[in-house]
């Protein structure tokens, strides 16, 4: 009798200590964080929290034992801390360079890149700033130092130079700017402002009657209007025009119906780039957004999504 009792209870005491090493096993990184539980942290471009915010709401709804803390910063700093592997997710503009690609294959994690939707880099003037037409052609131009004040675009323009805003000097906007509307070649104009971020932008803009800031798109929506066609009443949104000649019937603002008909010219695709070696939260949290709840939230949020099928109606009004 002696003896039985003594077996069962060190049968006892070694079955609890195996489930206590379980629920505590930890990943040689420390981190014990699963596709539905636990805390990370990962980077973003900070142009692109708005919509980030509105995927982080629904998801940490859905899942109460997540936490994910988004680290807004420049793309160049969001991309390094990828790189050095602090972060395991980044939301940016662009894939992975084969350098980069490189880099975290040698660490070990094999990268992956999703595609999750697309925005519109927008260009903003002041709310008193009447001349809210611009061509593709005269957008380079002005980013090439080739124009400087005005009334080298608009005749009849009394408010001088132009100061050009950037949300900051390392931004997937600025980025977007230098590779794909200027191929390549450096912004040469001499007013150009780089502020802190995208609010920044905003804000300088608003106070300034002769700026034009540079933005991403889904910074512009009025948020009370759930159909996406108003943008904020504080500033003015251009638009722009693929001819020679800016005119109303022939400009686009950034809308997501024009991001899918080509018609508004500047769109860049939103990706997010995975390196998780245990396919847990960061690339739970990746797929999420890539998939149907997420992708919905994209719609939600004036930005175009990767995936979804997409009908366009056109409304005829009847004036009076």
């Amino acid at each position: 009798m002696k003896r039985s009792t003594f077996y069962i209870f060190v049968g006892l005491i070694l079955s609890l200590s195996l489930f206590s090493s379980c629920g505590e096993k930890k990943a040689k990184d420390g981190r014990t964080d699963t596709p539905t539980s636990g805390t990370i942290k990962f980077a973003s471009d900070e142009s692109f929290s708005p919509f980030i915010e509105e995927e982080l709401q629904v998801y940490q709804y859905r899942y109460p034992q997540t936490h994910l803390l988004p680290i807004y910063t420049d793309d160049n700093t969001g991309m390094k801390m990828l790189l050095d592997l602090k972060v395991n997710l980044f939301f940016t503009s662009h894939g992975l360079t084969k350098g980069e690609d490189a880099i975290l294959q040698g660490k070990g994690p094999i990268p992956s890149v999703f595609p999750v939707g697309y925005d519109g880099i927008a260009f903003i003037i002041n709310k008193q700033n009447t001349d809210s037409c611009i061509t593709v052609s005269d957008v380079k131009r002005l980013l090439k130092g080739e124009v400087k004040n005005w009334n080298q675009l608009y005749p009849q323009s009394t408010k001088g130079a132009i100061e050009v805003v950037f949300d900051n000097k390392a931004s997937a906007t600025l980025h977007f700017v230098v590779d794909s509307i200027l191929e390549g070649k450096n912004i040469k104009s001499e007013n150009v402002v780089a502020a802190k971020n995208s609010k920044a932008v905003i804000e300088y803009v608003k106070k300034t009657p002769n700026a034009i800031g540079v933005i991403g798109s889904n910074w512009l929506n009025d948020r009370r209007d759930s159909t996406n066609t108003t943008f904020r009443n504080d500033i003015r949104v251009m638009a722009i025009s693929k001819t020679s000649k800016a005119e109303d019937y022939n400009s686009w603002q950034p809308y997501q119906a024009y991001f899918l008909d080509g018609r508004y010219p500047f769109v860049r695709t939103i990706y997010a780039v995975v390196a998780d070696p245990h396919k847990a939260l960061p690339w739970a949290f990746a797929n999420f957004i890539a998939g149907p709840i997420g992708q919905k939230i994209i719609l939600k949020t004036g930005l175009l999504p990767y995936r979804g099928e997409i009908n366009i109606r056109e409304v005829k009004v009847k004036t009076d």
